[in-house]
């Protein structure tokens, strides 16, 4: 059985073991407290938090295991994010915060769009539009990796997913990085904001609906759902939660991965020279910077029923947070895993999309994104060089980058 700390009163100062606090990503710290609950307490239970108690799991077997058992631990009973909804709050059903049998008609629905032969269909159209980009990047001069690369080229998938107006495209960006903030849970100005400003995402997809209504089939995410048994009758909230879950799970995995890729190797130059070296190590090295670095840290669960997990006696309605993050950093199953070992033979075996049912739907192509950019940077023998630290996200979600300063030299 795990071994529990002694629990802080309440009113008391933070549970050290609290890894919901913003600051340690914000600060990039979180790695010491999730090494403390992977060695000593893989499934703990924090009392005091900002979003109340919950569960922490931290190491790989166990979050596998829960994933493993959806009707035991719930993504619908209480959503995907360890912020519970209170009241006042908007309600958007999505299809990854669903069980089944409701969300296997939606996932369903969606997974087309992401098949191998919709991968080729599509790749030379990443290509060309990631070699428009690197092309235009200055070489020996500062700029903003983040914003130039990753979040332009995501947009830019994105507004093809959706067949949405191309010179919008930075709306897309925008709702993502409101929709994905855990953070405003506590402001409610901040989060009355978020509603008028997820509103207005709302009105802008409903008038692309619209104009598809009885057109014929289109390769586009509003065409399928339109033309589907499970999607076609949604009400307008889970309208709005399936595009904030289409949105964020495609903007802000494959943007912040892409900046990891940059980050990441900076950290380690040896691994780094290997890969200039053998560009036929770019696949197994796109799992690695996955794995290394995680883009959502968590996801929720609820239990449905008093269970068992890693001898800890989980009640009905407990919260769990399964924390991503820490299983991919687990030593048991990735040795050395703090490091970026880009010849790591079991780099593919990282949780970052998931596991079981809710396993990420576009996890292929933010693969093939990534893996374009690479091999589009290695013909160009371009290499990131990172000016200064990142500003990073300030919350416990969406683990990312704001802002990466940088510039590219030739090798």
């Amino acid at each position: 059985m795990a071994t529990l700390a002694p629990q802080p009163a309440a009113n008391s100062a933070a549970d050290p073991y609290d890894v919901t606090r913003p600051e340690l990503y914000r600060d990039d710290t979180w790695q010491e407290p999730f090494r403390w609950l992977r060695a000593n307490a893989p499934v703990y239970r924090c009392e005091n938090s900002a979003f109340g108690p919950y569960w922490s799991v931290s190491t790989y077997k166990p979050i596998v295991h829960a994933e493993s058992l959806p009707e035991i631990f719930s993504s619908e009973m209480g959503g995907i994010v360890i912020a519970d909804l209170q009241e006042g709050d908007i309600k958007m059903p999505m299809f990854i915060a669903m069980d089944r049998p409701k969300h296997t008609g939606q996932r369903r629905t969606i997974a087309p769009a992401f098949t191998p032969s919709e991968m080729v269909r599509m790749t030379g159209d990443i290509r060309r539009r990631t070699t428009e980009i690197l092309d235009s990047l200055p070489v020996g001069e500062e700029f903003d990796w983040v914003d130039r690369v990753s979040i332009e080229l995501t947009t830019q998938m994105l507004a093809i997913l959706f067949d949405f107006p191309w010179e919008d495209r930075r709306l897309l960006t925008y709702w993502s990085d409101w929709a994905g903030d855990i953070e405003i849970a506590h402001n409610p100005e901040r989060k009355e904001e978020r509603r008028q400003i997820l509103f207005q995402c709302a009105a802008y997809f409903t008038n692309l609906w619209k104009s598809k209504v009885g057109k014929d089939p289109t390769p586009d995410l509003i065409s399928m759902m339109i033309h589907s048994d499970a999607m076609s009758e949604m009400d307008d909230m889970e309208f709005l939660g399936n595009l904030i879950l289409l949105i964020v799970g495609g903007n802000d995995t494959t943007r912040n991965s892409m900046s990891a890729f940059a980050w990441g190797l900076e950290q380690f130059p040896d691994q780094r020279a290997k890969l200039e070296a053998d560009p036929g190590l770019i696949p197994n090295a796109v799992q690695e910077i996955i794995r290394w670095q995680t883009p959502l840290a968590h996801m929720r669960r609820t239990a449905t029923e008093d269970t068992i997990l890693e001898g800890q006696e989980i009640k009905a309605g407990d919260k769990l947070a399964l924390w991503y993050l820490s299983a991919n950093r687990d030593e048991s199953v990735f040795p050395d895993a703090d490091k970026i070992i880009i010849e790591r033979e079991n780099a593919r075996r990282h949780l970052a999309f998931g596991h079981g049912i809710h396993r990420c739907v576009g996890a292929r192509l933010a693969e093939l994104q990534i893996s374009v950019l690479m091999e589009e940077m290695a013909k160009r023998r371009l290499r990131v060089n990172v000016l200064r630290e990142p500003d990073r996200v300030a919350a416990c979600f969406v683990h990312g980058y704001r802002k990466m300063p940088a510039e590219l030299s030739r090798y």
